[in-house]
């Protein structure tokens, strides 16, 4: 039952950081990006490449995926993005739609349309035991690394001057430019750290998830119901969200097989019926 339970956990968190970006562009600045799993493809693909190809090992590959995908995310904001800001929610869903379908031909006409392999370091393979409880050392790194990412995360957000301007900038993008906080490059760097974020959680997540150039279609709702479940305006309410949908799929696919691939859609009906905004609100909402 432990081992079920942290099993759950280490998914939900690597959902969390698959997802999170997701939440920050939707959350923070209003942004419908169905694309975001192309972003968590190009990390899950930048790891491959360094691993198979030029033997970097995994923990080296792990930073390079963040920054190949930040960077693959700011220059797409800056030459596509940034021009849909201000058009409907219907519009920026067909055009990052688009985006999904071409990320996909890409991928498949360059790498071809197998499963990748990553291959992890032996330290990270095998189990270990903690109370006499027997752990994936491989899930335990998870559990160390996006529990560090979320501290990180909320204290950004919360307690420096870049989370202090982007959220003002956000509230009211006139009046933030009018007091001189720089909203396009405040947009630019929070779009590229949510990729950023993607491309790590693809490289953690290639090994458990698998890799291949379907990845943003089969994780696309995943990301979705992770983001409507916890709700926008927080990142407590995703990470509470992913946590709770991970253990939810883990124990409802090993008790109960052939309802397990449903569990996770139960449980999302049953908190919107009864939180339509999600776990969590802004002050005031319902």
């Amino acid at each position: 039952m432990l081992t079920i339970l942290f099993d759950g956990i280490a998914y939900g968190m690597l959902l969390f950081i698959l997802a999170v970006g997701l939440s920050v562009t939707l959350g923070l600045m209003n942004f419908v990006n169905l694309a975001h799993g192309a972003f968590a493809m190009a990390g899950g693909y930048a790891t491959v490449i360094l691993m198979n190809g030029y033997g970097v090992p995994f923990l080296g590959s792990l930073p390079v995926s963040f920054l190949a995908a930040a960077a693959f995310g700011l220059v797409l904001e800056r030459l596509l993005y940034r021009r849909m800001y201000q058009r409907s929610h219907l519009d920026q869903v067909l055009f990052s739609i688009g985006l999904v379908f071409m990320a996909v031909a890409a991928t498949d006409f360059l790498m071809g349309s197998q499963q990748q392999i990553v291959r992890l370091p032996d330290w990270l393979r095998g189990r270990v035991e903690i109370a006499g409880v027997g752990i994936g050392a491989y899930r335990l790194f998870l559990v160390i690394v996006c529990g560090a990412l979320v501290i990180v995360l909320q204290g950004i957000l919360s307690r420096t001057r870049f989370g202090s301007q982007l959220r003002a900038a956000v509230d009211d993008t006139r009046v933030a430019r009018g007091l001189g906080i720089p909203t396009g490059r405040i947009f630019a760097a929070t779009f590229a750290i949510g990729s950023g974020l993607a491309g790590l959680g693809g490289a953690l997540g290639a090994e458990i998830l698998g890799l291949d150039p379907t990845f943003p279609l089969k994780f696309m709702l995943y990301f979705l119901i992770v983001v409507t479940v916890g709700g926008t305006a927080t990142i407590s309410g995703p990470f509470a969200a992913a946590i709770l949908l991970g253990i939810a799929d883990v124990a409802g696919k090993y008790y109960v097989p052939r309802l397990g691939a449903f569990i996770i859609y139960i449980f999302m009906l049953a908190v919107l019926i009864l939180r339509p905004n999600g776990l969590f609100v802004r002050g005031g909402g319902r």
